[in-house]
C-alpha cells in the first residue's frame, strides 16, 4: 500500500506519461489516453489510504511481590490481589506493600481490609497503611474505589458507609443478593428473584424493576453508568437476556435495549460501562458482548473461558478496553479498540492473575509477579 506522502509524485508521473503518449498518437487515441488518465486520477484519490498505525505492547518491568520497596508521599498507588495477598505497587515498578490474609479481603485504590469469618467489626486502612476507620457491623466489607459497603450476614442486605466508617444508609430485601456494583453516582443490586434496584448516593431508590423474559428469573450481573441514570444486566436462565434500562423523568424504568444470549452463563457475569457511558460491555459463556447505547447496536467477540475482569484506562489517548478471561489455568488478555475491534490477544498459564489499566500502561499480575506493558501505536 502506498503512503499519501507520495501522491503528488505519482500524479506527476501519470500526467507525464499521458502527455508523451498524446504527442505521439492521433486525436482518437488521445481520447482513450485521457480516459485512462481520468481513471488513474480517480483510482489514486479513492483507493489510496494512509497506512494505519499498529498497536505495540512494550514490556517495561516485572517485579516479585515479595520484594517490598519504600513508598514516597507523592506515589500513585495501584491496588492488586494475587492469591492470598493484597497490596499496592507504583507505575514505575515498586511494590510498596504485600499484605497476606487467611479468609477474605477487599482492596481498592482508596482502602483495604482483611477480615475473618466471624469478625464482629472490621478496621480498614488507607493504601499507605494508616488506619482509616472501623466498620462496626459484622459482615463482609467491599471497597469500590472510594465507596465503602458491608454485606451483612444472610446475604440479602448491605450498608453503605462514609469515609470515616460511619453508617450512611442501608437496604434489606427478602431475596439473596446475586450481583452488585457501584459508580460515582449510584449503586445497583441484582437479586435471586430476578429483581433489580438502583440507588442514589443518598440511598434513595431511583429504579426498581424485574426484566423477566426468561423462564428462570435470576440476576447474574449488573452495571451502572457513571452518571447513574442507566443500568445494565445479564439476567435469567433458559432464554437468558442482556438488557439496558434507563430512568425516565416520571421515575419509571424503560428498557432501551435487550438481546437474548445464545451461550448462556450460569456464573456471575462482568458488566462494565465505558468511561463516556456510550457503550456497555458484558461477559457470557465464550464471549464478550458490546452494546453501543446511542445506536442500539450490538457486537460480539469470541473469547474462550469466563471473563473475570473488564478494565478501561482512566486517562490517555488510547481509549482501549482490556478484558481478562480464565479457562482452567489459562488466562487470556484481549485488547479491544472502540467500538468492537479486537486489536491484540495473548495467553499465559497461572494459578491467579489480575489486570489494571492506567494512562498508556497495562499492568498484569501472574502468580507472585506483576509486570508492566506500555501500549504504543507505531
Amino acid at each position: 500500500m502506498l503512503r499519501t506522502d507520495f501522491r503528488d509524485i505519482y500524479l506527476l508521473k501519470v500526467f507525464y506519461f499521458i502527455n508523451i503518449v498524446g504527442m505521439k498518437i492521433n486525436k482518437k487515441w488521445n481520447i482513450i489516453a485521457f480516459s485512462i488518465l481520468a481513471f488513474c486520477i480517480l483510482y489514486i484519490i479513492f483507493a489510496l489510504r494512509p497506512l494505519s498505525t499498529e498497536l505495540h505492547l512494550i514490556p517495561e518491568w516485572t517485579q516479585d511481590i515479595s520484594r517490598i520497596q519504600e513508598a514516597q508521599d507523592t506515589d500513585s498507588l495501584i491496588p492488586y490481589r494475587l492469591g492470598l495477598n493484597i497490596g499496592y505497587f507504583t507505575p514505575d515498578g515498586r511494590v510498596v506493600s504485600t499484605i497476606p490474609y487467611q479468609f477474605k479481603a477487599s482492596v481498592s485504590s482508596s482502602y483495604y481490609a482483611s477480615y475473618g469469618q466471624n469478625s464482629k467489626n472490621t478496621t480498614f486502612f488507607f493504601p499507605n497503611g494508616q488506619e482509616a476507620g472501623t466498620l462496626k457491623e459484622a459482615g463482609f466489607p467491599f471497597f469500590d474505589e472510594d465507596r465503602i459497603f458491608v454485606f451483612l450476614p444472610g446475604g440479602n442486605s448491605f450498608i453503605r458507609y462514609a469515609e470515616d466508617g460511619s453508617k450512611l444508609w442501608g437496604w434489606e430485601s427478602y431475596s439473596p443478593i446475586t450481583a452488585f456494583t457501584s459508580s460515582a453516582n449510584g449503586t445497583v443490586v441484582g437479586y435471586a428473584d430476578g429483581s433489580i434496584i438502583s440507588f442514589t448516593n443518598e440511598g434513595k431508590v431511583d429504579q426498581a424493576f424485574s426484566p423477566e423474559g426468561s423462564k428462570i428469573q435470576v440476576i447474574l450481573g449488573v452495571g451502572i453508568s457513571h452518571n447513574g441514570s442507566i443500568v445494565a444486566s445479564v439476567c435469567g436462565q433458559d432464554q437468558q437476556r442482556f438488557i439496558v434500562a434507563e430512568k425516565t423523568e416520571d421515575g419509571h424504568s424503560k428498557i432501551i435495549f435487550h438481546e437474548y444470549i445464545d451461550k448462556a452463563t450460569n456464573q456471575q457475569a462482568c458488566v462494565k460501562f465505558s468511561n463516556d457511558d456510550n457503550s456497555v460491555y458484558y461477559g457470557y459463556n465464550g464471549g464478550l458482548g458490546i452494546i453501543n447505547i446511542k445506536k442500539s447496536k450490538s457486537s460480539h467477540i469470541s473469547i474462550e473461558g469466563r471473563i473475570i475482569q473488564i478494565e478501561q484506562s482512566d486517562t490517555g489517548a488510547n481509549n482501549l478496553i482490556y478484558v481478562l478471561s480464565k479457562n482452567g489455568n489459562t488466562y487470556t488478555v484481549t485488547i479491544v479498540e472502540p467500538f468492537d475491534n479486537p486489536a491484540s490477544q495473548f495467553s499465559f498459564t497461572a494459578e491467579c492473575s489480575f489486570i489494571q489499566a492506567k494512562d498508556n500502561a497495562l499492568f498484569i499480575g501472574r502468580n507472585n509477579k506483576i509486570s508492566r506493558l506500555t501500549i504504543a501505536r507505531k
